[in-house]
């Protein structure tokens, strides 16, 4: 699976980016729209160059055009989806998401009058899960959001990363020793050249998001940075105070190292966190699952968890178990007392590993600083 859910790629359709794109086309000679997919462009002022091309077979979704001119393309045999009512996001949005405009004004407003709440709150209006046109719309954006996460990392800000997952608890408070790791793994692996992705929510994701993101700091500045943080501990009892508090700092270094978040409206009462500068934010958990371990492949670093975190560790250790040998990558788990004591997940890990290629990429490791030696590899 692709991150927009596609199975297999399409050689005869080509996506139409940008206006940039679209003028390139048209300047390059184009007769013809057959095959082409348009998604969120405002392409008023370009009413001539459309209705000069053929647009049979061309897909236009969420775009919006100069008045009569919708009509006349399809009449011509364009297939265009419109834009959908009563819904608070774009179901066909071009992009991943920022901190910015999931939490627009956060200085001064509420978090329930932020994008990211209102599209929570819709989500879990009564019976809107059951409702055709809302699973179509929730669809349609995480599609979307897919197609905008493989844009970024084939051609975008994250093209070329060599990506590593930092999985933990959401429940590890700002100022606890569990936090202080994280930050302080996710700034290791941004200082070794390494892009940290995580599911993009509160304790122990934020925390390596942070830390990567602030990783150009001086020490000083950087233990500032996370005592600052620590002013308020966590997302209870008020994300406004929480996300505030992120943003603050945000504020205060505002080019910080490019760091992905996967977080999912389906656990809606835990809140992205504000130092993933590229945030895939899908409504269907389980694909949200899939493709943030799909996508690390630089390895996966598990700090210690709960049930969440064991379901990531075992969904990832069925892909090496049943994966190519060329294909499997380096699965850490951090803290022997928990993973052997409190959740035993080392001796389960270590008895489906036996005596195959992935026994060779299983780990168990104390500390942050030797699980990023063993995914940063040899010198």
């Amino acid at each position: 699976m692709t991150p927009s859910g596609a199975l297999n790629p399409n050689p005869r359709t080509l996506d139409v980016e940008s206006l940039i794109h679209f003028d390139r086309l048209v300047s390059a000679g184009a007769h013809s729209m057959h095959g082409w997919h348009a998604q969120s462009l405002d392409l008023r002022g370009r009413s001539r160059e459309l209705l000069a091309l053929n647009p049979q077979g061309a897909i236009f979704l969420g775009c919006t055009f100069d008045d009569g001119v919708e009509d006349q393309l399809r009449s011509q045999g364009a297939l265009i989806f419109p834009k959908l009512q009563g819904v608070p996001f774009n179901p066909y949005r071009g992009s991943l998401y920022t901190a910015a405009e999931l939490y627009p004004g956060i200085s001064t407003e509420e978090y329930e009058h932020t994008l990211d709440a209102r599209v929570y709150h819709w989500s879990i209006l009564p019976g809107q899960r059951s409702r055709l046109d809302s699973t179509l719309a929730a669809a349609l954006h995480d599609h979307a959001i897919g197609d905008a996460l493989e844009e970024a990392l084939a051609n975008g800000a994250l093209a070329g990363s060599r990506l590593v997952g930092v999985m933990g608890g959401h429940a590890a408070q700002r100022g606890s020793r569990e936090f202080s790791d994280a930050a302080r793994l996710g700034r290791l692996l941004a200082n070794a050249g390494l892009t940290v992705a995580t599911g993009g929510g509160p304790g122990a994701m934020e925390a390596a998001n942070m830390g990567a993101y602030l990783s150009a700091m001086p020490d000083g500045d950087f233990r500032a940075a996370v005592q600052q943080l620590a002013a308020v501990p966590g997302f209870r009892p008020s994300v406004t105070a929480w996300a505030r508090q992120a943003a603050a700092v945000v504020e205060d270094y505002p080019d910080g190292t490019a760091t992905l978040g996967i977080p999912t409206w389906f656990y809606g009462h835990e809140p992205p966190n504000l130092f993933a500068t590229h945030i895939a934010k899908y409504f269907a958990n389980a694909i949200r699952e899939a493709i943030l371990l799909e996508l690390c492949n630089g390895g996966i670093i598990f700090l210690p968890g709960a049930a969440g975190t064991v379901q990531e560790i075992f969904q990832d250790a069925c892909e090496n178990y049943y994966g190519a040998p060329e294909t499997i990558t380096p699965m850490v788990l951090v803290g022997r007392d928990h993973w052997e004591r409190t959740y035993p997940a080392w001796p389960m890990l270590q008895s489906l590993a036996a005596g195959r290629p992935m026994d060779r990429q299983i780990f168990l490791v104390d500390t942050v600083e030797e699980a990023v030696a063993i995914v940063v590899g040899p010198a």
